[in-house]
């Protein structure tokens, strides 16, 4: 029996307090929009959904985009941006992507749900 209320007060401990992730879509259903691409405490890039009186970080999923007509860049996991021969890999790939998004959308705060992964509360 003390097993198992100490089991019990473990699990009490261990979810207060736990932020609660919304889905992107979730959140502009809800009236929420973007900044601008932006940097989180982490150092992932995302962007701060906010509908005025509560904000949410949203972190960039999106591993590759689009620089005008000729340019492309990938993204490390940790965020940087690194140059990409766009030539080549459309070559590789059979063509242009239109899955993938220009950097100048991100960049706005012009995300697809398909680009933005899942949103924390800012406290």
């Amino acid at each position: 029996m003390k097993k198992l209320a100490i089991g019990a007060f473990v699990a009490v401990i261990a979810t207060t307090g736990v932020a609660q992730a919304e889905s992107f879509t979730k959140l502009t259903q809800q009236g929420y929009k973007l900044g601008k691409l932006t940097t989180g405490k982490s150092g992932l890039p995302g962007w701060i959904a906010s509908n005025g009186t509560k904000q949410y970080f949203c972190k960039m999923l999106a591993n590759k985009a689009y620089v005008g007509k000729d340019g492309m860049v990938g993204f490390t996991s940790s965020g940087r941006q690194v140059g990409v021969d766009r030539a080549t890999y459309e070559r590789i790939i059979g063509g242009f992507d239109p899955s993938i998004p220009q950097l100048s959308d991100l960049k706005a705060g012009r995300a697809r749900p398909a680009d933005v992964g899942y949103c924390l509360p800012l406290s």
